[in-house]
């Protein structure tokens, strides 16, 4: 079992019996009390479970139950767009990555990538890929959100804008239908933007849930976007938009079989 699955399964036990035993895993995992250790200081950093005496505690607050929900909705889906983005971002190569469970997903799938310089306002994205030496991970600064380890604020803004980087990786929260992408966040919406405008080659990802949400606050339209990847676009209009803007949209399903579209 990888590290990855191993977290996920200690998270699920603490959920069901409301904590966890370190000498309990050892035994469920048949790995070190130290390795158990390790995972649990790592679980507790992204704010998943809280330390206690031989163990950790599930925290049943509400924020991070939602974020955790929305991790699991079309997982799948969002591995597969992950994959997808990742073929797209070279070795040797800098790149923005944003906030959110699908963006997460492309952190995941770029483990293998060698020489990448990743700047994220994503602590889930930087605690996962800073384990990598061949891996340089840049951290903003700025307000930390509970909810799901966003960074968001005008000092996250600044700091987006020191840099220009060759791929951006985005994600929101609502595709409208003529091609608007939206947000709940004004504050995570002006962190976005910094990083769209500090691209050369921006990807969007997001699963097709996302065309049936709506959210008050505009990130940007997808014609100011290169790559649009997603599992299924179900709008003709969005994919008129992307046709008319030489915008690139990938559609992928969760064995990673691609189609290019319009490029």
């Amino acid at each position: 079992m990888n590290v990855e699955a191993r977290h996920a399964k200690i998270i699920e036990i603490a959920k069901s019996h409301g904590r966890v035993l370190v000498d309990d895993l050892v035994r469920e995992f048949g790995v070190s009390a130290q390795t158990i250790r390790k995972d649990l200081n790592d679980i507790c950093d992204r704010g998943l479970l809280k330390r206690s005496h031989g163990g950790a505690v599930f925290d049943s607050g509400i924020e991070n139950m939602e974020y955790e929900a929305r991790r699991r909705i079309a997982a799948q889906e969002k591995d597969a767009i992950g994959q997808a983005a990742a073929r797209i971002v070279p070795n040797n190569s800098s790149l923005f990555i944003n906030i959110g469970t699908t963006t997460e997903a492309v952190s995941q799938a770029l483990l293998g990538h060698t020489g990448l310089m990743v700047i994220t306002n994503n602590i889930n994205v930087a605690n996962r890929m800073r384990i990598y030496p061949t891996l340089e991970v840049v951290i903003a600064g700025g307000i930390v959100r509970g909810s799901d380890g966003g960074i968001v604020g005008e000092a996250a803004v600044d700091f987006i804008k020191q840099f220009k980087v060759d791929y951006a990786v985005i994600g929101t929260s609502a595709i409208d239908g003529d091609g608007a992408l939206l947000d709940f966040d004004y504050r995570e919406v002006k962190v976005a933007q910094a990083i769209i405008a500090n691209a050369r080659h921006v990807i969007v990802v997001s699963d097709s849930t996302k065309f049936q949400r709506t959210a008050p606050v505009r990130i940007a339209h997808l014609s100011q976007v290169n790559t649009f990847i997603t599992d299924h676009c179900p709008s003709p209009s969005v994919r008129q938009v992307c046709e008319e803007a030489g915008v690139t949209l990938i559609e992928t399903n969760p064995v990673n079989q691609l189609t290019l579209l319009s490029n």
